[in-house]
């Protein structure tokens, strides 16, 4: 068999990453081309590589990421409150094999949802699914699936995630439905998977927020156990960059 006819099968096979890695060798000297072992070994380690960008790419896309930003955008010193030593124990992401949630507030323009969002890419460099929402996109979404009968079809689409971000909480006041769906998520995951949620509201005012007491205490008692908390501070990043 000539090497026309096996580059040809790798993409019969969808080997892309031994593909293009056994291309380049065909296209180096005789003298430099691997041989045996290790021009497997490296075709091997190619298409694995290929594989977990593919997947990275994938997760990143289903996540629909309010903002494109990256770990290394962002921003820690003493006047944020928020070190690199915090960030870098979280971008390990030891938070989310414990099912442990953060949570991120501030004044607006602080910076929370490009934070939340860079925590959201790193999750999915690791291999976790991801999605974000915003609190009036869950609430729509609560709204819709009520109305056409897919709530639970809903409810099991959330908890397949391994992470969910919810911006905004704290700005739209909470129905009796979406308090409902927030308690029943934050059951579902407890220990087991995680949630990234922002608010300009300080921690302390969210029992107020959500307005019923037995539900407030059920969903805080759930959603701030173990949770890792970020208070950022400092003038609105907004301003400062306009």
């Amino acid at each position: 068999m000539n090497t026309t006819q096996t580059l040809e099968q790798m993409q019969q096979l969808r080997l892309a990453g031994m593909y293009h890695s056994y291309r380049s060798q065909l296209e180096l000297p005789m003298d430099q081309q691997l041989e045996g072992h290790d021009l497997i070994a490296q075709l091997v380690q190619s298409e694995q590589l290929h594989r977990g960008n593919e997947k990275t790419s994938y997760y990143l896309k289903l996540a629909r990421l309010r903002l494109p930003a990256t770990a290394q955008q962002v921003q820690c010193s003493a006047n944020r409150n928020l070190s690199k030593p915090q960030l870098a124990t979280l971008l390990e992401g030891r938070y989310l094999q414990d099912g442990e949630n953060i949570l991120i507030t501030g004044s607006t323009g602080c910076g929370k949802s490009f934070l939340a969002c860079a925590l959201g890419h790193q999750a999915c460099l690791l291999g976790y699914k991801t999605v974000y929402l915003n609190m009036n996109r869950l609430i729509e979404k609560i709204s819709l699936s009520k109305l056409d009968g897919t709530y639970i079809k809903m409810l099991n689409h959330m908890e397949r995630q391994s992470l969910i971000i919810l911006d905004d909480f704290g700005l739209q006041p909470l129905t009796p439905d979406v308090r409902i769906t927030l308690l029943q998520l934050l059951e579902d995951r407890y220990g087991k998977k995680s949630i990234i949620i922002t608010s300009q509201l300080p921690v302390s005012k969210w029992y107020e927020y959500i307005a019923e007491p037995t539900l407030a205490d059920a969903i805080l008692d759930r959603m701030t156990a173990n949770a890792h908390r970020i208070e950022l501070k400092g003038e609105s990043l907004r301003r400062k960059k306009s």
